[in-house]
């Protein structure tokens, strides 16, 4: 059974997110490797994810691992941020023809066990019992379908106007969304601010309406200098 994680975890790639979703109940973030270096809008949402629960960096044991690893640390007030560690073990993934620049196995690779001893170690906040009760969440997909944001024409719209509103990545995907608002704020908040993102847009479109409503150009006044030329 997946046990509820409260901080986010970031790992490298998407098959480190594979691997630990099946082992934990909590948001997974991926760097894209190196892409996080010039993913400045990635780098902030991680920046809130820490503030508002904490982070957990998960990376790879090799050199790149920390690379990546360092950088993150210099992004992220460090009071926020805990680091796990996997041991340096020697192989490589099933899925790969040949093993790393430098022989090891990543995340995607390593028992579960030592996963979840990382974890632990790291200082990992398991929600269970009455904390999990009282974290942020309880948005479902329902609530998005509901509210426009997944299942319509013109969700994907919805969907950047209300994350525009969050200061959030606005190409989240509907299921990427959830998961981050879940990590971000309760149910209750959510809907708060998706009426209010609900207002902005419809003043944003009356406005657009207007101003293509209005004529290209108004008439000069009696006696202005052009009549009297």
């Amino acid at each position: 059974m997946k046990r509820k994680l409260r901080q986010a975890v970031i790992v490298e790639g998407r098959y480190d997110k594979i691997k630990l979703s099946r082992l934990i109940d909590g948001l997974i973030l991926e760097t894209s490797g190196f892409g996080i270096f010039n993913d400045r809008e990635k780098v902030q949402l991680i920046r809130r994810l820490a503030q508002k629960r904490g982070i957990i960096l998960l990376t790879d044991s090799d050199g790149a691992g920390f690379v990546i690893r360092n950088h993150l640390k210099g992004c992220v007030d460090p009071q926020y941020v805990r680091n796990a560690y996997i041991p340096r073990v020697s192989g490589k993934e099933r899925r790969k023809r040949k093993a790393s620049g430098e022989g090891l196995l990543g995340v995607e690779g390593m028992p579960d066990e030592e996963i979840l001893k990382a974890l632990d170690r790291a200082g990992a906040q398991w929600l269970d019992g009455d904390s999990a009760a009282h974290a942020p969440g309880g948005i479902t997909k329902t609530d998005l379908y509901r509210l426009g944001f997944s299942g319509r024409p013109d969700s994907r719209h919805r969907r950047e106007a209300l994350l525009r509103q969050l200061a959030l990545p606005e190409n989240l995907s509907a299921n990427a969304m959830l998961e981050v608002l879940n990590a971000l704020m309760t149910r209750e908040e959510f809907l708060r601010e998706a009426e209010a993102a609900e207002r902005h847009e419809t003043r944003r479109i009356q406005s657009d309406n207007r101003e293509e409503a209005r004529p290209a150009g108004n008439p000069l006044p009696a006696g202005t200098a052009e009549e009297k030329l």
